[in-house]
């Protein structure tokens, strides 16, 4: 099948198109995506920011009934959604139909925020002025995708967007287009100005650059690669866009001596194995205390050797495919290059045969790494873990630290005193005590810190941030006749 970008309201075709293939299964074409050029920029730059003027003026209601209708159309069709984004993406059907759900949520939350939205008031030093402060939609939005999460990441920038009266531009991950345009139709049905959402697909190097340079362009959210985050904001400074980033990772799971070992092993394998290890939140750095590394190392080995790799709709599958041929083989130059620097590789990281053709890697555990390796200094989005032994909890929450990112962190303790220090000394954006690094609520504010993140927080209420813009207002009271 063939399927369109959505431009001014309307589906708008294009000679070059790209395949949509099944890591599960490279045989399945799931369609052919029309890839947008600068023209269908300009177009849509254009009929967003005459639709927003229309949108920032609707009541609140009108747009709390839209967006809550968005929700509650994801929510009732997760499951069907869901085993598309599987098929697509590669993880597993629960996560796929749970990604599908949580994303409705933050339509429906947002649509409740969208009646919440108030000012604030105050007298002026000066005798006989008033003062009214409120927010204002930023204006024209571009929303910049990843693969890993298609639905509910869009989802946590769209949905804000619209909630505070602004008009959205979405260029999604191209390895991930049916789950934008499933989106995009649920949007599309809804009563809304022609031009409010658009929806261009294309790679992030030709359209996302030109896109991200495009002068009518206000704000733009991106999530992706830090390389790109910068290259973003370089562009976005050359017509002072405003801009919002969440890029890179290297998430460390601290497990100390009190640890239940048992726990830690499933929290640590929930963390980074979880859908194949492509989350900006996985735990690929494991730092254990060395007086429970070998009890800890062994259970784990012996875990992992019971999970399930296969088709990603396949109800027995505990780990999907990778997601592309190109990340497989980043995953196996990963794996050489721990083996290189030194680090033991104890076991998984080969390539698996299945029933179907697909990119199928058995989630791999290096043992005797130093945190100064490759491999615990960069991200890899892959299922791949290193264990780092140290010998006391200062160790272990300096060597937590030691890095250039900053999105999450984790402990395992039975010590209310060291999961109170952890959580006040990491230095990352969320903490976990005693859960996987792994997992975020929306109704409160998610991001990092270092090169994880450069802006305003994304998600909950520190959204209206990003979404909005401050204006003061000075109002004489003159006496009344």
């Amino acid at each position: 099948m063939r399927f369109d970008n959505w431009i001014a309201g309307e589906w708008v075709g294009s000679d070059e198109r790209v395949e949509n293939i099944n890591p599960s299964d490279t045989r399945d074409v799931i369609g052919l995506y029309a890839q947008a050029n600068f023209d269908d920029i300009e177009r849509a730059v254009n009929a967003a920011s005459r639709a927003q003027k229309q949108w920032r003026s609707t009541p609140l209601e009108g747009r709390q009934v839209v967006l809550d209708r968005i929700g509650r159309a994801l929510m009732d069709n997760a499951d069907s959604l869901g085993e598309l984004l599987s098929r697509e993406e590669g993880k597993t059907r629960p996560e796929g139909c749970g990604e599908i759900y949580r994303a409705g949520q933050f339509f429906t939350y947002y649509a409740a925020e969208v009646l919440r939205q108030t000012g604030d008031t105050a007298d002026s030093v000066r005798p006989g002025i008033e003062i009214d402060v409120r927010r204002e939609p930023v204006g024209v939005v571009a929303v910049i995708s990843p693969w890993n999460f298609p639905m509910a990441t869009a989802a946590w920038k769209i949905a804000p967007a619209l909630a505070f009266g602004n008009a959205v531009i979405w260029k999604p991950a191209n390895l991930t287009l049916a789950s934008a345009v499933a989106l995009t139709e649920i949007i599309a049905q809804q009563e809304i100005p022609a031009g409010l959402f658009n929806l261009l697909m294309g790679s992030g190097s030709g359209l996302g650059d030109a896109l991200t340079a495009y002068p009518g362009v206000d704000a733009i959210s991106f999530t992706g690669s830090v390389d790109v985050g910068r290259k973003v904001a370089t562009q976005a400074a050359s017509h002072f866009a405003k801009v919002q980033l969440e890029m890179g990772s290297k998430n460390a799971l601290l497990v100390m001596d009190d640890a239940d070992i048992d726990l830690a092993v499933q929290t640590a394998s929930n963390g980074a194995f979880g859908s194949t290890g492509q989350k900006c939140t996985a735990s690929s750095r494991l730092v254990v205390h060395d007086k429970i590394l070998d009890p800890f190392v062994d259970k784990l080995q012996k875990h992992m050797q019971s999970l399930v790799v296969g088709h990603a709709l396949d109800a027995s599958t505990h780990i999907g495919p990778v997601s592309s041929l190109t990340q497989l083989n980043e995953n196996n130059r990963y794996l050489e290059v721990g083996r290189e620097e030194g680090a033991e590789l104890l076991c998984g990281g080969d390539l698996l045969d299945r029933e179907t053709p697909g990119y199928f890697m058995q989630p791999a555990l290096f043992i005797n790494t130093k945190n100064s390796m490759t491999i615990n200094r960069e991200e890899m989005f892959a299922p791949i873990a290193s264990v780092i032994s140290v010998g006391s909890y200062d160790e272990g929450l300096a060597t937590v630290n030691d890095t250039k990112f900053g999105l999450t962190s984790g402990i395992m303790t039975r010590s209310l005193a060291r999961a109170n220090h952890f959580r006040r000394n990491a230095q990352t954006g969320c903490v976990m005590v005693n859960l996987p690094t792994a997992g975020t609520d929306y109704h409160v504010p998610f991001g990092g810190r270092g090169q994880s993140s450069y802006g305003s927080r994304e998600q909950g209420q520190y959204a209206v941030e990003f979404y909005t813009t401050v204006k003061t207002s000075y109002i004489a009271q003159g006496k009344p006749e």
